[in-house]
């Protein structure tokens, strides 16, 4: 007979699985609780808790909803997570912003077949495939982490011990740079850099803010999740279709790509606009729900087997560090652009906005801005970065 959970019914399932970071999201707002998450992610929450409670037996590892969620929901959260971005508004940020981003997405693209090639032999077999994810997390975000992950074939288990890596080497990281946000002024004058430029996206960050929040109707929402699902469905159809190329560009990949490359066409068109009535926080709740049922099926047992994982992890980012320092010192960018380019890469819209803020508060939406850029960059770079690591891997 079939071990049964406490709840094992879908019903039950979408309960927990949106309930878990209703409470995290509530929790955040917490005067006194809200504290802990300035220093462990919500998003680590997120992953975790579902992974416990599959071992309390109260949710099951696998179930036919999880299938099903990572089907249609996945897609949807990439899409809705791309269409928001506004790269006329991100080019105006200035070349120099712009470069100093791509180097640390170059940073990671290289340093992760580097790290695999020094610590091959003292890592997990396929290790490229978990790698091939945590690249789309470095330079995109949680949605181009699984869609990646999926994309490449890399299992729940694999996805669980890329959790871990990017928790303990991207946080220390994250907390470097809010220190060096308390002396930027020092930093910049050291550096010779210019800090005008920033003082421009300031004014053009409350414009973009104006412009663009409205409250959503009825009518908004509908359209919103008409247009998503649609995108969806055209990829999935289309992504049947395609050709599969060796084990990176299968029908998965196909459909990530297709998601990804309709969403930002959209982003060109009025399409846009619905960003002003929630299509990121749509993205999120969709988010959320992928990690929670990714969560669930993780078996983080085999992580204590491979504790050279964090070496590897280690390694990657301080080759996107050495990079994207060296670029802001070439081209004299201040050190603001430094650090919300690395964390949009490293930690996209979820915490660039943070680091941002850590300058000045009317500068977090330029964390968003360069974040939601990530996700666009994300899917195709981290393929790109797969391919190497592949390549490494069989070599």
């Amino acid at each position: 007979m079939e071990h049964q959970t406490l709840i094992h019914d879908s019903l039950g399932l979408i309960m927990v699985l949106l309930g878990i970071p209703a409470i995290i999201f509530y929790l955040e707002k917490h005067q006194s609780v809200g504290k802990l998450f300035k220093v462990v992610p919500g998003l680590v929450f997120a992953y975790f808790i579902p992974t416990a409670l599959t071992n309390l037996d109260i949710i099951p590892a696998h179930a036919p909803l999880y299938k099903q969620i990572k089907l249609m929901i996945l897609p949807a959260a990439l899409f809705l997570l791309t269409i928001s971005v506004d790269l006329k508004s991100v080019v105006r940020l200035g070349p120099k912003s712009i470069l100093v981003f791509l180097s640390g997405t170059l940073g990671v693209v290289i340093g992760g077949p580097l790290s695999l090639w020094l610590f091959q032999d003292k890592l997990p077999p396929e290790i490229w495939k978990g790698m091939s994810a945590l690249a789309g997390s470095w330079i995109g975000g949680g949605a181009n982490f699984l869609a990646v992950g999926e994309a490449v074939g890399a299992s729940s288990t694999m996805i669980g011990m890329m959790v871990v890596v990017d928790v303990a080497v991207a946080s220390l990281w994250t907390g470097s740079l809010m220190y060096f946000a308390g002396r930027y002024k020092d930093i910049d004058k050291k550096l010779g850099a210019d800090n005008s430029a920033v003082e421009n996206i300031i004014d053009k960050v409350s414009h973009f803010q104006k412009q663009h929040s409205r409250v959503g109707t009825t009518a908004d929402y509908m359209v919103l999740l008409a247009v998503t699902f649609a995108a969806v469905w055209v990829a999935t159809q289309l992504s049947g279709v395609l050709p599969e190329i060796g084990d990176i560009v299968s029908k998965n990949t196909w459909k990530v790509v297709l998601v990804t490359t309709f969403a930002l066409v959209l982003s060109f068109t009025p399409a846009r606009k619905l960003e002003g009535v929630g299509a990121s926080k749509f993205g999120t709740v969709f988010l959320y729900m992928l990690i929670g049922v990714i969560g669930a099926s993780a078996d983080l047992r085999e992580m204590a087997k491979y504790p050279w994982l964090f070496a590897m992890g280690a390694v990657w980012i301080l080759v996107h560090i050495i990079i994207i320092n060296i670029t802001m010192k070439l081209t004299k960018a201040p050190l603001f652009f430094m650090a919300v380019g690395s964390q949009a890469n490293i930690g996209a819209a979820a915490s660039a906005p943070v680091v941002a803020s850590a300058f000045h508060p009317a500068l977090a939406t330029v964390g968003v801005l360069l974040g939601v850029l990530g996700y666009v960059v994300g899917t195709y770079a981290a393929l790109l970065c797969a391919s190497l690591l592949q390549m490494v891997s069989i070599t």
